[in-house]
């Protein structure tokens, strides 16, 4: 682990621990100073050239946060040699690439495990946290019917269904990775401190929360998103109406990923957010494993080898990496073509540039250019 201030990842921590510099904006200055450690040293004459950089940003960047962040930075480095945690930003080969195709990614993430991030296959499973004992049967047999497939299981460590996924995932020799609205080393529940360590040694735990984030009600909704955007597909066990279940649901959609939801008793409050999804055509009926390897495209292969990535025929250190993000996004699309506009959302790039490396890279052979502003990789 890097603890030098030398280091890129010791610029690259401290510009996400600055306030009020969130993902979008990290994005955007690193596009423009084509590393952290540039940006955080422009003068504010070369900061006021950068489009959504104003008067306040300036000042953050160039006034006593930066020092202050820097310290954090550097501590927070130390602390995860001691701990073994991997910093990821998500410039990273590491840094999840699901994720990065998102338009609210985050931009750094706080890792301790052993599972592959970039799996394969992944499967987020989600629920109400006062699951029942239909929930719990559910969860251990839908683990049992993809076992063969040997994906990462993901959820979020709470009380009902999460945790139940995960010690089902444990139970059954899966890899199963937490993801917490705390920092890593603030483990909540602690009543799931066990599970959280035996989760260590077979999958992990991640976080875009700093060390010492406590688990405030608004980092909830947020560490979501990760989960939505860590998966291939969600699927809903048991919901009520209303709750942070159908919040990863909805997320899971946003994004373009399939969602499942298991059917429960009519007139059972833990069941009706699951039948409300199947009855809107939210999410697939999911009665056993045959459902969702249709879905997900997992009935073609049992096991497929490699990392989530792009085809092999390219290389990230062939192309820049705003190429590259553009490469990715249209790997994920799976041999569909995707517009011009979507493109640009998907990477979180500006229209103009798309448009100029969309040229480049048709010029290289690498994509093809169709009727309507749609590209696919060739």
């Amino acid at each position: 682990m890097p603890t030098s201030p030398t280091d890129d990842l010791y610029y690259e921590l401290a510009l996400t621990l600055l306030p009020g510099i969130g993902p979008q904006l990290t994005r955007q200055l690193m596009s423009y100073g084509s590393s952290a450690k540039n940006v955080l040293l422009l003068p504010p004459g070369k900061l006021r050239r950068i489009p959504g950089v104003g008067e306040a940003t300036i000042k953050i960047l160039t006034g006593p946060a930066r020092g202050q962040a820097l310290e954090r930075a550097a501590a927070s480095l130390r602390q995860a040699e001691r701990e073994g945690v991997d910093i990821l930003f998500y410039t990273s080969k590491k840094f999840p690439a699901r994720l990065k195709l998102l338009p609210d990614a985050p931009v750094l993430l706080y890792y301790q495990g052993t599972a592959d991030l970039n799996a394969p296959k992944t499967l987020a499973l989600v629920g109400t946290r006062q699951a029942t004992d239909y929930g719990r049967e559910q969860t251990e047999r839908l683990l049992k019917g993809v076992l063969p497939h040997q994906p990462l299981i993901v959820s979020g460590l709470a009380y009902g269904i999460d945790i139940l996924a995960h010690r089902a995932a444990l139970q059954e020799g899966l890899a199963t990775v937490g993801v917490m609205a705390t920092g890593l080393d603030v483990i909540y529940p602690a009543a799931h401190r066990k599970t959280a360590e035996k989760m260590r040694e077979q999958g992990g735990l991640l976080t875009e929360f700093p060390f010492g984030t406590p688990p405030d009600r608004y980092n909830f909704p947020q560490r979501n998103r990760i989960i939505a955007g860590l998966a291939d597909g969600t699927v809903v066990v048991e919901a009520a109406a209303k709750g942070g279940a159908l919040i990863t649901a909805e997320l899971a959609l946003s994004y373009d990923r399939d969602v499942l939801a298991v059917p429960g008793p009519l007139g059972a409050p833990t069941s009706e957010g699951c039948n409300l999804l199947i009855k809107t055509n939210k999410a697939a009926l999911y009665q056993e494993p045959a459902d969702l390897e249709q879905l997900l495209n997992w009935d073609a292969a049992l096991h497929l080898p490699g990392k989530f990535q792009p085809p092999p025929t390219y290389a990230a250190d062939d192309f820049s990496l705003d190429e590259f993000a553009l490469i990715t996004v249209l790997a994920a699309a799976a041999g569909r073509e995707e517009h011009m506009d979507t493109l640009a959302w998907k990477a979180q790039q500006p229209i103009h540039a798309v448009a100029s490396l969309l040229l480049a890279l048709e010029f290289r052979g690498v994509v093809r250019a169709l009727p309507g502003k749609r590209f696919g990789l060739l």
